[in-house]
């Protein structure tokens, strides 16, 4: 299976908008956008999220990746493809998934939290890997699982991640983060969410720096 590659992103963040309804789309999409995120998960079990993801993909910028996170089937994908998403995220590794979003072009990070599933994953032709909850793991178990991996695979931390310790992971080479609660929760104004995503965006670029 070809892996489809990560694009050349500035900081791979993944922010992730679990309950977003479509008339909040354009306004928290657009103000994360332009604060600097440059791929963003809409979660299938969000309200109505196909339309969600159609109005964020016809919005965002061509460098930017939309998609949906928490898809577990192929009709899943077939949907999300229709509504012009370029990034799947499942919470599981279900090969037929992965393999059918690879085939239409998509960026795949599946979550994974064992060697096993990893392994199986990147067998499948996954983009990268999203270690899931990473808070579990921490950044030592990341990088334990990581050494028997293959090297252009993305490694994603997401679970309990937030501005507080990008640090602990970076310093350990994790650099691509998916950001959920600590970002965005349903009811919270676009204004807070972008506010919030100015303080993650300093954040990360402060311990980047830091770690140079």
């Amino acid at each position: 299976m070809t892996r489809i590659p990560f694009p050349p992103m500035q900081r791979p963040l993944v922010a992730i908008l679990r309950g977003l309804k479509p008339e909040e789309t354009e306004a928290v999409v657009g103000g994360l956008i332009e604060t600097g995120f440059t791929a963003i998960e809409i979660p299938l079990n969000s309200p109505d999220p196909f339309r969600s993801i159609e109005i964020a993909a016809k919005l965002a910028p061509a460098d930017c990746l939309i998609g949906a996170g928490t898809v577990l089937t192929v009709e899943d994908v077939t949907s999300l493809d229709a509504a012009g998403g370029r990034l799947m995220v499942s919470p599981n590794v279900e090969p037929a998934v992965i393999e059918a979003a690879a085939a239409r072009g998509m960026v795949t990070l599946p979550g994974c939290f064992t060697a096993t599933e990893a392994l199986a994953a990147a067998r499948a032709g996954a983009t990268g890997l999203k270690f899931f909850p990473a808070s579990v793991l921490g950044p030592s178990g990341i990088n334990a699982i990581r050494a028997v991996l293959p090297k252009d695979l993305v490694i994603a931390a997401v679970g309990g991640v937030s501005e507080t310790n990008f640090a602990d992971y970076i310093k350990g080479g994790i650099t691509a983060f998916g950001l959920g609660s600590s970002l965005y929760k349903p009811g919270m104004s676009a204004k807070d969410v972008v506010a919030r995503g100015m303080v993650t965006i300093e954040a990360y670029d402060r311990a980047m720096g830091e770690a140079a």
